[in-house]
């Protein structure tokens, strides 16, 4: 089975986005949740995946992740929404 890779973006309880990227996207939203995601999120819980894209390698996710990164929060906000 082919492995996949996903860049996300989570809304925060207090209206921020967190960007990211894994490979069991699934686990990473509980984890993040559960304070164990990462140091951003944990203040802000709960976290809700917003927006999410698929990609075949890690390289590829990770990538993305920066592109999605250097957004402005303008920019972000059309993904989601595009996305819905």
């Amino acid at each position: 089975m082919a492995e996949r890779n996903y860049t996300y973006l989570l809304r925060c309880a207090d209206g921020t986005l967190y960007c990211g990227w894994t490979n069991d996207l699934e686990k990473r939203v509980a984890a993040h949740n559960s304070g164990a995601g990462a140091k951003y999120t944990k203040s802000r819980r709960p976290v809700e995946l917003a927006y999410c894209e698929t990609f075949a390698t890690k390289q590829e996710a990770m990538r993305r992740e920066a592109e999605i990164k250097r957004l402005t929060r303008q920019e972000k906000l059309a993904l989601v929404k595009r996305k819905s």
